[in-house]
């Protein structure tokens, strides 16, 4: 299933300046997908990462793989209307190349395991189908 950014914002609750999925393909609901952003030349973070070489920060990159599992959780999810998702944990993060302004990404993440409500997910991120980035990370579910 593609998702636009209408469609994500129904799914996960952030927003600009800190939405940083332009659009996911759900490809297993609560288990695998994948999303695409590209950083413009405009985004808030570059005038201070660094103003002379500007590149977006690994946490940007990290927080984009959670939020795009996130959106393939809760997406499976989807009935449940009050629900949250935490941010938990970040393991074996691995940063191997810049992503500079006006770079489009893809962030992958698949479904490691889940105890109860906490969804671990290994996450990479991809330039020009080059491994720049991954990560493993959990989050919790909660529900209202």
């Amino acid at each position: 299933m593609k998702l636009d950014i209408k469609e994500i914002k129904k799914l996960i609750p952030h927003r600009d300046p800190f939405l940083f999925i332009d659009h996911c393909e759900v490809i297993i609901p609560g288990e695998h997908g994948k999303s695409q952003k590209l950083f413009s030349n405009d985004e808030y973070f570059f005038k201070g990462h660094f103003p002379d070489n500007p590149i977006v920060p690994g946490v940007i990159i990290v927080e984009a793989m959670a939020q795009t599992a996130g959106i393939v959780v809760s997406y499976k999810l989807k009935d449940y209307a009050e629900k949250s998702v935490l941010f938990m944990s970040v393991n074996k993060a691995k940063f191997r190349k810049p992503i500079l302004p006006n770079e489009k990404v893809t962030f992958e993440v698949k479904f490691v395991n889940s105890v109860k409500d906490v969804y671990k997910f290994e996450g990479t991120c991809f330039k020009d189908n080059i491994k720049v980035s991954e990560a493993e990370f959990s989050a919790m579910i909660t529900y209202k």
